[in-house]
């Protein structure tokens, strides 16, 4: 009894930090005409952006270049637009 005790214990707090690590890692990729950046959190962009959400595991063809930024915004052309 006490081995299928520490089994069921061993199971619940496994499944626990599945759901944890799940939940922490979700991103989306962004993108701005050809031009894509990560982010972690989901911003409603403004219509006039034409920002495209796509899941993390959206795969980019050779014309999309990466450019990372911090904080809320959107690339237009060279400059970053924070709202």
């Amino acid at each position: 009894m006490k081995a299928m005790r520490k089994v069921l214990i061993g199971a619940a707090i496994g499944a626990g930090v599945l759901a944890v690590s799940a939940v922490s890692a979700s991103a989306s990729i962004v993108c701005s005409g050809n031009v894509c950046w990560h982010t972690k959190d989901r911003y409603h962009y403004p219509r006039d952006s034409r920002v495209v959400v796509h899941a993390d595991s959206w795969r980019h063809g050779p014309s999309i270049s990466f450019r990372e930024h911090e904080g809320r915004g959107y690339w237009h052309g060279d400059s970053w637009k924070s709202w």
